[in-house]
């Protein structure tokens, strides 16, 4: 007598808990992404002058200066003292949402965009 539905040899109850471990892990992957989007990161430059702080959605959300880094005259040392401020929160903040994201994807998440 033929077996109905599926494959010979069990295959739709191991099927069945592939798809219900991959939901899971979907939503746990969403819930981590959301708890990233809401963290903060902040670099400082210039030996603590310049501060800046970025979220998890890649937008700078603070800018501080020490009132000794603003010189009229040297607009460019501020400019690059920011700039370097922002890069840096900015790879801080991909650091820990790949770090994060690998628990998932096996360390696979850098071309995956994560």
């Amino acid at each position: 007598m033929a077996r109905r539905g599926g494959f010979p040899g069990g295959m739709p109850g191991n099927m069945n808990n592939l798809m219900k471990q991959a939901q899971k892990m979907q939503k746990q992957m969403a819930e981590t992404q959301k708890a990233l989007e809401e963290k903060s990161y902040e670099a400082t430059a210039g030996g603590g002058v310049v501060s800046v702080t970025v979220s998890g959605k890649k937008e700078i959300t603070a800018v501080h200066l020490e009132e000794e880094v603003v010189d009229p005259d040297d607009i460019e040392m501020l400019q690059d003292l920011i700039m370097a401020a922002a890069n840096e929160a900015l790879r801080a903040m991909e650091a820990d949402q790949q770090a994060q994201m690998a628990k998932f994807t096996g360390g696979l998440g850098g071309g995956l965009g994560f």
